[in-house]
């Protein structure tokens, strides 16, 4: 059982994002599991979330694979009905920068804002095991392809994954409807990305041979 230091957390997740990045005389750094335990039972959809969402922001190169990492130890585990996310020793002691925390969030905050302002808990027959697991499989999906180093390939799956985590933390099935969309999207975009690639390599070779 948590401590009262560490106790869940149930304000919204964009409130607690602030306090994390400001961290008032807290450190200049927080440790991966302190934010894990301050979620609470939300954790899974507050992780996907703040490491999905970034990827919405201009980043620099690799940033998206980065940040993909622990997407691809917490999706799968959504997937196969975990409840409590589970993360390596090594990870949880990893420390993040509470200003590149707030840097992110200062930026992402207000749109979460008018997300949690218009959400509220809907059309709940769309969780519970069979469709958190649900969630979580398309979650992995979208991870193994946010984490390829595609120029501007990462913003269809990094929405989705973000949409689909918010509907997790929020239990809103309305969200949820959105994130299917935003990865059918994404999948259809790859699918005509990766043939007009072929496209273009197999006209290649048949200049090179002609």
């Amino acid at each position: 059982m948590p401590s009262a230091e560490h106790a869940p957390d149930f304000r919204p997740l964009s409130a607690i994002l602030r306090e994390l990045g400001h961290g008032a005389g807290e450190g200049e750094t927080v440790m991966l599991g302190e934010i894990v335990e301050r979620f609470g039972r939300r954790a899974f959809g507050a992780l996907l979330f703040i490491f999905s969402a970034p990827n919405l922001l201009p980043l620099p190169p690799g940033a998206s694979t980065l940040l993909g990492a622990p997407l691809v130890l917490l999706a799968p585990q959504v997937a196969i009905g975990v409840r409590t996310p589970w993360l390596p020793r090594a990870v949880r002691r990893r420390r993040i920068s509470r200003r590149a925390l707030d840097h992110a969030f200062t930026r992402l905050a207000p749109g979460l804002e008018r997300i949690e302002n218009a959400s509220r808990p809907r059309l709940t027959w769309m969780f519970g095991s069979f469709g958190d697991r649900m969630i979580g499989l398309v979650c992995t999906a979208l991870v193994l392809v946010l984490i390829l180093p595609i120029p501007f390939g990462n913003m269809l799956p990094a929405a989705a994954v973000a949409v689909l985590s918010l509907s997790l933390a929020q239990r809103d099935g309305v969200l949820t409807l959105i994130g299917y969309g935003l990865a059918a999207t994404s999948g259809a975009v790859l699918f005509v990305t990766a043939g007009a690639v072929v496209q273009g390599v197999r006209r290649l070779a048949e200049m090179a041979g002609g």
